[in-house]
């Protein structure tokens, strides 16, 4: 952190020297500087010059403080049409990228949350089918909104105070994907502004093209102002249980019996599943981190690893909803018949009854602990991967059971698997060619001085992967050059590149992305 705060002093200084470009605005702009709504003070450029991650900084140039959208379309329209206009623009939600994706070096970032200052923009539709909510609104406000009529969105992440627009610029994916897709699978219309400074409306039958390219298009395309997200029934609780593995070839096996289609196309009562993995190592810390387990409950697991000899434990993480009609005896049933067919280690399945919101805000919760004790606001060094399932058993060997050993992991390792199926191929977001793939989430923490040892770790995960041969794509990547996107976007790439010309034809969106600029 301490590095973070020079390099910060040293760019202050330098755009108080006019590094950044001292034109004046454009005439169409000036009225929103003297609104004090375009901003170029330390107060409003110094906090988006950092990020969840704590690991790069970048300042902007200026800021925009948005009362409508369009105020963001006047930005974006004057950038496209002013010859020689040198600033590039960003979107930032609450800041959680990790490496910098939602910076603006020299150029303007945009403060999407003002856009909601006034009065939420969350409404929900008078059949509870669908909810349309600013992108600048955070899923938890989503959830409440729609729980007031008895509704929720389908599909969700692990932590739900991110933004509407910042989750559908990815994929937004969680235990619910392999049951409903990711998030971007759950949406009806779009409203962008794109780098043109066009407000359009788009969905799969209107501007279907742009439509596409947004969804999991990592912001290059042009900024969502509206979401229509799809809605369901919200349950009335939720029965939530873990189960422990020393296998991993059971935990997967168990994990992908969980989330397979039946011979009709159903899926079974589970409606979330994703999975846990705990070094041996630093096993005691991450189960009491997760909140779930007692103090009696990590000393049987530890206990259990020692009898077997085992330097990984696995655990399956599940849900079952249940809704006002259900009786206690019929969930416990309902939740026996599919345990009844898992094969986790005898006597070890631990279960809880919680509320919707309890469950789904979960990692708030613990957010909340983790920042008193100050372990929050630390380096992120995220690695998030999409494994083929045919090569998730080589990552355990080369990974979990190899060079993670006899490290001492702080943060969740996440692994659970999704049906290809789910995803539409035709958005920007990209996976691996196999039907079921596993999303590994390894949510490092530095908190002991020890950031370089991390990024060296990460290297280190993908040279093994890479030399393997495992057809991996990053999630949330950040990429340094243009040969590394080609990659990742495989035979998407053309298309992006098609898009991006037509909807940001000067390349002045989301440059943190390290894309295009």
């Amino acid at each position: 952190m301490a590095m973070i705060y020079l390099l910060l002093a040293s760019l202050i200084a330098s755009h108080a020297q006019g590094t950044f470009g001292d034109r004046p605005w454009p005439t169409s702009l000036t009225a929103l500087a003297a609104d004090g709504k375009l901003r170029t003070d330390s107060n409003a450029i110094v906090p988006t010059s950092t990020d969840f991650g704590n690991i790069t900084t970048a300042l902007p140039a200026a800021v925009l403080f948005p009362a409508s959208s369009g105020e963001v379309g006047a930005l974006l329209s004057a950038a496209y049409s002013t010859p020689g206009w040198p600033y590039t623009i960003a979107f930032r939600g609450r800041g959680h990228s990790t490496m910098g994706q939602a910076f603006a070096p020299g150029g303007v970032v945009v403060h999407m949350p003002s856009l909601g200052d006034a009065a939420p923009r969350i409404n929900v539709s008078e059949d509870g089918s669908y909810v349309d909510a600013g992108g600048e609104q955070m899923w938890i406000d989503v959830l409440r909104a729609a729980l007031e009529r008895g509704v929720a969105p389908r599909s969700w992440t692990d932590y739900l105070h991110l933004t509407v627009g910042g989750t559908l610029s990815n994929a937004g994916v969680s235990g619910q994907a392999f049951r409903h897709g990711p998030q971007i699978s759950n949406v009806y219309e779009l409203d962008v502004i794109t780098g043109n400074g066009e407000m359009v409306t788009c969905s799969k039958e209107l501007n279907a093209d742009l439509f596409d390219a947004v969804l999991g298009g990592l912001g290059q395309f042009g900024v969502i102002t509206r979401a229509q997200i799809a809605l369901e029934p919200a349950p009335a609780g939720v029965r939530w249980v873990r189960l422990v593995y020393t296998d991993f070839a059971t935990f997967t096996a168990d994990q992908e019996r969980l989330i397979s289609p039946r011979p009709d196309g159903a899926f079974g009562p589970m409606s979330y599943v994703e999975g846990s993995v705990y070094v041996n190592r630093s096993l005691a810390g991450g189960l009491k981190g997760t909140g779930f387990f007692s103090d009696a409950d990590v000393a049987r697991i530890i206990a259990l690893a020692a009898e077997r000899n085992a330097t990984v434990v696995y655990s399956i993480e599940a849900t079952l909803n249940y809704y006002g009609n259900a009786t206690a005896a019929s969930v416990d049933q309902e939740l026996k018949s599919v345990l009844d067919e898992l094969s986790f280690v005898e006597g070890f399945a631990f279960v809880r009854d919680v509320t919707y919101m309890e469950f789904l805000d979960r990692v708030h919760t613990e957010e909340v602990a983790l920042d008193k004790a100050g372990l929050w606001r630390v380096p992120h060094p995220w690695l998030n991967l999409f494994v083929p399932r045919s090569r998730i058993a080589d990552l355990d060997r080369g990974v979990f059971r190899g060079i993670l050993q006899g490290t001492d992991v702080v943060g969740p390792l996440i692994v659970y698997p999704m049906n290809k199926s789910k995803w539409d191929d035709g958005m920007s977001a990209v996976t691996p060619a196999e039907e079921v793939f596993y999303a590994v989430s390894l949510l490092f923490s530095s908190v002991a001085n020890d950031l370089k040892l991390l990024e060296e770790q990460n290297r280190r995960i993908l040279r093994f992967c890479d030399l393997a041969g495992i057809g991996y794509k990053e999630y949330l990547a950040h990429y340094t050059n243009r040969g590394d996107w080609v990659r990742h976007f495989g035979g998407k790439w053309g298309r992006f590149v098609e898009m991006k010309d037509k909807y940001d034809p000067k390349k002045l969106l989301s440059p943190g992305q390290d894309i295009f600029n």
